[in-house]
């Protein structure tokens, strides 16, 4: 196994995790902010103390990271978009069976960044 002076264990974990972050958020910055301002991303998901869901903090956080500088991006970055790309998947294995557009399955979803309706 060869390796390149660009390229280390830590970069190329990085770039798997970006691989598949931008696989599985397949909503747009603009289209994530306007879904996490409607009222059905702020009827779903588990709430701690706050009155925030867990998801629509991660939509917000997701929102910024898709803004940002894959070069500027920090260890917590890439660790929150490890998490984010855990959870679409886990939660694309419970699909309901039927029409899922109004569920808050989808919805829930829709907070992590992944329209299962794009998909």
């Amino acid at each position: 196994m060869s390796t390149s002076k660009t390229s280390s264990p830590d970069s190329d974990d990085k770039q798997a995790v970006l691989k598949d972050f931008k696989a599985a958020v397949n909503m747009t910055p603009h289209q994530l902010d306007a879904w996490l301002k409607s009222d059905e991303s702020h009827a779903v998901g588990f709430k701690r103390a706050s009155s925030e869901s867990v998801g629509h903090a991660s939509g917000r956080r997701i929102v910024r990271l898709l803004g940002k500088p894959t070069d500027q991006l920090t260890a917590g970055d890439v660790a929150h978009m490890r998490k984010v790309v855990g959870y679409v998947h886990r939660h694309l294995a419970q699909r309901p069976s039927g029409d899922v557009t109004d569920t808050p399955w989808r919805y829930s979803l829709m907070n992590w960044g992944h329209d299962p309706k794009r998909a």
